[in-house]
């Protein structure tokens, strides 16, 4: 289906009035880029004859659009978050690109939860679980000898590349200093 003005006018109305995902068509994104594109050449052709009715056209265009963008964003994100907690996953009515968004935002979500079970988690031995949440995991950026904590405990000596667990004041100061930098996904 060729994109236009109505069919824009129709998505834009029924996003707004609606809480689930309106349908489009998988290639969505790719055949509004190009309706853009040629609506914005028009546009620009419309500023050197100027006409005042084609360029408030492109201009409310471009604020349709960006509504219909930031409501199905809102969607999404509401339909992953749902997904996370329920493993219900449901990509009814998604554009490819959307589908890359949703289920990267499940993966960080799944993520995140994994934290609020990490803190009820005991070992067999019945006490807590090692994993400390006031501590970072960093990647070390070049050699650190040695050094005392404000702690009074004794950290390093590392070498550049390590990957080390440290106290989070320890490792945001490290890093406040360039010499590690906070791991994504330890």
């Amino acid at each position: 289906m060729e994109l236009s003005y109505e069919e824009i006018r129709r998505i834009h109305r029924l996003e707004r009035n609606t809480s689930q995902l309106v349908q489009v068509e998988p290639e969505f994104y790719n055949e509004l880029h190009a309706f853009l594109a040629s609506e914005k050449q028009a546009y620009l052709k419309s500023l050197k004859n100027f006409s005042a009715s084609s360029s408030r056209d492109f201009t409310n265009l471009k604020k349709m659009v960006e509504e219909i963008f930031s409501i199905r964003e809102k969607k999404i994100l509401n339909r992953a978050l749902v997904a996370a907690r329920t493993n219900d996953i449901n990509e009814e009515h998604l554009a490819q690109q959307e589908m890359k968004m949703f289920r990267k935002s499940i993966e960080m979500l799944k993520e995140y939860r994994k934290m609020l079970a990490e803190m009820f988690e005991t070992e067999a031995s019945g006490s807590e679980s090692s994993k400390d949440l006031n501590n970072l995991s960093v990647r070390i950026l070049s050699d650190i000898p040695a050094f005392i904590g404000s702690d009074m405990k004794e950290y390093g000596p590392y070498s550049k590349d390590d990957i080390v667990e440290l106290p989070l004041h320890i490792g945001k100061l490290l890093g406040s200093r360039n010499l590690c930098k906070i791991e994504q996904g330890v």
